[in-house]
C-alpha cells in the first residue's frame, strides 16, 4: 500500500520520516518541479526582449487576417 503525503510543512516533516523510519517504512520524496527550467528562461529571456522595445504588436482585429 502507498501513502503520499502533500502539503507537509517543514517543520513537521522530520517526525513524520523519523516515525516512518521507525516502523520500517520505505521513504521516497520526490519533489515536483512544475515547468522544465529551459522553458522558463526562455519566457524570462522573451519577456525581457519585449520591455527592451525588440516585440512585435499586433492588433486583436488582425490575427485573423
Amino acid at each position: 500500500m502507498d501513502i503520499i503525503l502533500k502539503n507537509v510543512k517543514k517543520k513537521d516533516f522530520p517526525v513524520l520520516k523519523s516515525l516512518a523510519k521507525s516502523l520500517g517504512f520505505e521513504i521516497i520524496e520526490k519533489k515536483v518541479k512544475p515547468y522544465d527550467p529551459d522553458f522558463v528562461q526562455e519566457i524570462l529571456e522573451a519577456e525581457q526582449s519585449i520591455k527592451d522595445g525588440k516585440g512585435i504588436a499586433i492588433r486583436t482585429e488582425d490575427l485573423w487576417k
